[in-house]
């Protein structure tokens, strides 16, 4: 079967302090989240800004491929 083109399509979030941080290692770990978006209303790559439990503070997460 072909693939279907669905509008929602799932994504990743990743914290984006954390992955400049890590140099540091000031944090222990990477924070993910999985959320959905419609790739028609934003082709461009996702950003929001979600509490990362690794850092303890409200950081910009971007979308990151699987």
């Amino acid at each position: 079967m072909a693939k279907s083109k669905d509008a929602r399509i799932s994504i990743l979030l990743e914290c984006t302090s954390c992955l400049r941080d890590s140099v540091n290692k000031k944090s222990t770990g990477i924070s993910r989240y999985i959320t959905e978006k419609n790739r028609h209303n934003t082709p461009g790559r996702l950003e929001l800004r979600k509490f990362c439990p690794y850092c303890y503070k409200h950081t910009i997460h971007g979308e990151i491929k699987k």
